[in-house]
Parts: C-alpha cells; sequence; structure tokens
C-alpha cells in the first residue's frame, strides 16, 4: 500500500498543474509583493472561519509540495510555516522565491486558491555624479559658470525604479521630469539662476518604496576684470588706507598685500583692506595686493600702487582791476594719496587759511581747486596768496602774486586816438597843398567833374620865353660890365610881360605850366630883392 501510495504522489501533481494551469493564465490568482530579504505571507483564499486540509504548493514549472497543515507532512525548507493553519509564511525573501504559488482546501470538496508572489529589492542605495569642478570641505559641489554640467542618477533596484530630477533654488521646487531608463541629463551653459539643491528621486513600481539623494551645486564665477589698487588717507590720521577690489565674483576673492621690492607681507584679508602707518612711507614706496580666486586663475591677478608726494602747477601771476574778479587756479598731479587742497594769505594774514564767504569762493573738482576774488580791492586784497597740497607723504606749495590796479578810461582813450588821427589828416593835407598845388587842383577838379570853361590861367608863349633867355643873357653881361667900371647904383625891376589866355575847356596841362611860370617870376623877383638889398650902396 505505501508504494501504491507513493506511485500515486506524482499522478496528483500533474494533475495539479493541469487544473492551475488556466487559472494563472487567464489572471485569476492574487498578487502579493514582498521585499527582497524580508519576510511575505501568502493568504489561502479569503475565508475566515475553521478550515479543512491546506497543502501549499510552487509551480516552478511543475508543482512542488512546500507545505501542509498533514503534521506528517515535513515543510520543503525551514524557511516555510502556516499561520492559522492557512495561511504560508515565508521568511528571508530572496529573489528565487518569486513566482506562482497554489493554495489547495479540502473541506466538503477541493478548492484551489492561486497566488503570484512578487519579491521587490530596493532602491536602497542611490548613486548620483555630477561633473562639478569641485568640493569644498563640507561636501558642497561648485561649477564655474558658462562651463557644461553632466548629472546621473543610479539604483540597484529589481525591477529598475522610475528616476526623477528635482532642482529648487528659492522658491517652489522645479522637476526636470521622470524616466524609466534615461537617468541622465545635461545642462549647458550654468547660470547663477542654476545654482540650489538636485534631487534625485528612485522609487519602486513593485512595492512603492521610494529613495532621494539631495545634492547641492553652486555655480561659481571669478571676477570679469583685473584687480584695482587705491591708497586713501585714512580719517581722522595721517596713515595711509590700501584697498584692492575685485568686484564682480563669486564668492569674494582673498587678498594679500606686500611691499615691493622685497615681498615682506602687510596683510591678508578677505575685504583687501589694510593701514599702513606713516612711518612706513616715503615718495616712491610701492605696494602690491594679489587676488585669489577659487575657480582661477590660478597664479591670481595682481595690482600695485605707488606712493607719490603732491606736485603743484598755477600761474605766478594775476592782476585784477579794482572792484572786479579773479580767479587763481590750483592744479596738483601725481599726489598719491590723493591731497588736501588749501588756499592761504601770505602777507597781510601770514600762515592763515583762507575761508568761502561772500567774497573768496573756493571750488575744487578732483585735484584741481580755484579761488575767486570778488569786488577787488587795493588794500584789502593785493599781495601774494599760497596754494598748499598735503598728503601723509609730504606738503608742497606755491606762490601766487595779485596785482589790483585801477580800471583805465577807455572812451578818454579812443578820444585821443581819434583827435590824433584827425591832426595827422590836417598836417597832410596841409603839405599837400603847399608842396602841389596842381595836384590839389587836379583833384579838386576831378571830384567837381565840371566845366573848366571859364578858367583864366596865365600861359607864357614860347616866343616870350626865347626873348626872356636873350634878353636874360645880355643883362647879365652888363651887369658884370657895370660892376666892374661903375659903382653900383639901384637897379630897376624889370617885370616879364606875360600874356593872358582865356582857355575856353582849356588843356589842363597849359593851365598847370601857366601856374608854374607864374611861381617862377615870383621867386625870382624875391631873388632880385635880396640882391638888391646884399649890395653896397
Amino acid at each position: 500500500m505505501a508504494a501504491s501510495g507513493e506511485a500515486l504522489e506524482p499522478r496528483v501533481l500533474l494533475c495539479l498543474g493541469a487544473l492551475l494551469a488556466p487559472w494563472v493564465a487567464a489572471g485569476l490568482e492574487a498578487v502579493i509583493v514582498g521585499e527582497l530579504h524580508g519576510n511575505v505571507t501568502l493568504r489561502c483564499g479569503n475565508i475566515s472561519g475553521p478550515r479543512g486540509l491546506v497543502t501549499w504548493y510552487r509551480n516552478d514549472p511543475e508543482p512542488i509540495l512546500l507545505l501542509s497543515s498533514n503534521a506528517s507532512l515535513v515543510p520543503a525548507e525551514p524557511r516555510f510555516s502556516l499561520v492559522n493553519a492557512s495561511a504560508l509564511h515565508i521568511e528571508v525573501l530572496s529573489q528565487q522565491d518569486e513566482g506562482n504559488y497554489t493554495c489547495r482546501e479540502i473541506r466538503n470538496g477541493t478548492q484551489w486558491f492561486p497566488v503570484w508572489l512578487q519579491v521587490a529589492s530596493g532602491p536602497d542605495h542611490i548613486e548620483v555624479n555630477i561633473s562639478a569642478t569641485g568640493t569644498l570641505a563640507n561636501g558642497t559641489l561648485y561649477v564655474v559658470k558658462g562651463s557644461q554640467v553632466d548629472f546621473s542618477c543610479r539604483s540597484n533596484a529589481q525591477p529598475p525604479p522610475v528616476v526623477e530630477w528635482w532642482f529648487q533654488a528659492h522658491s517652489s521646487p522645479e522637476s526636470f521630469g521622470s524616466n524609466l531608463t534615461v537617468t541622465c541629463f545635461t545642462l549647458l551653459l550654468m547660470s547663477q539662476n542654476l545654482q540650489g539643491n538636485y534631487t534625485c528621486l528612485a522609487t519602486s513600481m513593485l512595492s512603492g518604496r521610494q529613495r532621494k539623494v539631495i545634492t547641492e551645486l553652486l555655480v561659481y564665477s571669478p571676477p570679469p576684470s583685473p584687480p584695482q589698487c587705491l591708497a586713501e588717507t585714512a580719517l581722522g590720521s595721517s596713515a595711509v588706507q590700501l584697498t584692492c577690489r575685485w568686484d564682480g565674483g563669486y564668492p569674494d576673492p582673498n587678498f594679500l598685500w606686500t611691499e615691493e621690492p622685497g615681498g615682506a607681507i602687510v596683510g591678508k584679508s578677505t575685504l583687501g583692506v589694510e593701514m599702513v602707518n606713516q612711518s612706513q612711507l616715503w615718495d616712491g614706496k610701492k605696494f602690491r595686493c594679489v587676488g585669489s580666486h577659487i575657480v582661477g586663475p590660478e597664479s591670481g591677478a595682481s595690482c600695485v600702487v605707488q606712493i607719490r608726494m603732491p606736485s603743484l602747477f598755477s600761474d605766478p601771476m594775476k592782476t585784477c582791476f579794482v572792484g572786479g574778479n579773479v580767479t587763481f587756479t590750483c592744479q596738483v598731479s601725481e599726489a598719491n594719496p590723493p591731497a588736501t587742497i588749501q588756499w592761504l594769505r601770505n602777507l597781510t594774514q601770514p600762515e592763515v587759511v583762507i575761508q568761502p564767504d561772500s567774497r573768496y569762493l573756493i571750488t575744487q573738482d578732483g585735484q584741481s581747486s580755484t579761488l575767486t576774488i570778488r569786488n577787488c580791492s587795493q588794500h584789502l586784497d593785493e599781495g601774494y596768496y599760497v596754494c598748499r597740497a598735503e598728503n601723509p607723504v609730504g606738503t608742497r606749495e606755491v606762490d601766487i602774486w595779485l596785482s589790483v590796479k585801477e580800471p583805465v578810461n577807455i572812451g578818454s582813450i579812443v578820444g585821443i586816438i581819434v583827435s590824433l588821427l584827425l591832426l595827422g589828416l590836417f598836417i597832410i593835407s596841409g603839405l599837400l597843398l603847399y608842396y602841389s598845388p596842381v595836384s590839389c587842383w587836379k583833384v579838386r577838379s576831378t571830384f567837381r567833374r565840371q566845366d573848366m570853361g571859364d578858367v583864366m590861367v596865365l600861359v607864357d608863349s614860347e616866343e616870350e620865353k626865347e626873348d626872356e633867355q636873350e634878353d636874360a643873357t645880355e643883362e647879365e653881361a652888363e651887369e658884370e660890365e657895370t660892376q666892374r667900371e661903375e659903382p653900383p647904383k639901384e637897379m630897376k625891376k624889370h617885370g616879364h610881360i606875360h600874356r593872358v589866355t582865356a582857355l575856353v575847356n582849356g588843356n589842363l596841362e597849359q593851365m598847370g605850366n601857366g601856374l608854374q611860370d607864374l611861381q617862377d617870376d615870383s621867386n625870382e623877383q624875391q631873388s632880385d630883392n635880396v640882391q638888391e638889398e646884399d649890395r653896397p650902396v
């Protein structure tokens, strides 16, 4: 009988497999999900109350007896046990436990209850990789602004989970989407608004179990321009404040001040500000600032500031008329740190700084200062003025002489010039009339442009001129003989007879010749009179 019973068991299992196949194919089985390495309980139908004989089988692919409520049957593995004399309890699930299970109950007949067991693993471990530039001491990642960044998220879950990427900057989180297979993406040209927390969320499709990893990513950028070095006079002291500015970068750079040459360290800070005492300063002293940023450049960037005494330039002399205004200009150059400019009086009020008021106006534009004196007074304002420029390195001064004069009467000067011009015109006209009356006559006739028919001109004919010449020769000969033979006696005056010719529309040249002959006759008469007066009586 025992032999026959053992022979019947395989036949029962074969029949069981044939009966369960349609149910499994039809999808009537219950689905139970268990966690890998965890425990799970498979219920035998939804029946409450007393149960009959319950037997559990594993279809893989043929039915395998696992456990039965019949105490005479030993469980296939110690991991299997019955709960409430019907449910199958499995401990320490492995991936091989996944599959189809069947519960057979004999009570007033035979009933079959199929169960589908799925074993889910993870996600337990998530690996996030971001192609960042570097990592800070606290583990925070950073990238360079404008660079390309690759993101990836992987999990060892089974089956593969759904992966989602979330980004949260300052407001609500933003989703980059989810995908079952692709877990990587790339961001091009990283900008400052992409700085924040990146979250990778993996969800198991079977168990609903979730795991996430949050990574903080910072976007750094170096300053776009070179650093600038400044030297300023500290307020309330004679020390010099060295300032190094390297703006536009994130985060703030670090600064190192050194002396040049030699490289002696003056100080280090993130502000780039250092104080130098006056005892450490002289004209031409140099200081170097080296700025370093976390994302480069590796050698850093530097600038140099040189301490210089002020140099002054101004006009040495100024002139102002009484009651007028005058402006002095004083230009400072090469002063570093910038100089303080003051105006002083050097004669009437020595070493007294001029304060702006209604008469003195002082303005300054950068390193150029102007002093304007209103309503100049010879008694109060004439004299030396001093422009003084001072910085922690030294002091320079320049003197300016102001001359205040009485205003000149321009009307009197104009009257004198006009009078001189008129006097010169009268003198020239008189000389022309005296030496060349014919020319004046011609000029007068030209301007008058009138008929010359009624002009009377005295003209000597050619015959008269020849007779006069012969008579003059004979008279000279007779006079010489008479002077030799006879004593001198009163001589008679000989005049010339001139013909008067009335020219109607006459010739101007002949008129001029007539006037010339008249002048010659008068000259001869004067000479004869002189000779007669000189002769002895």
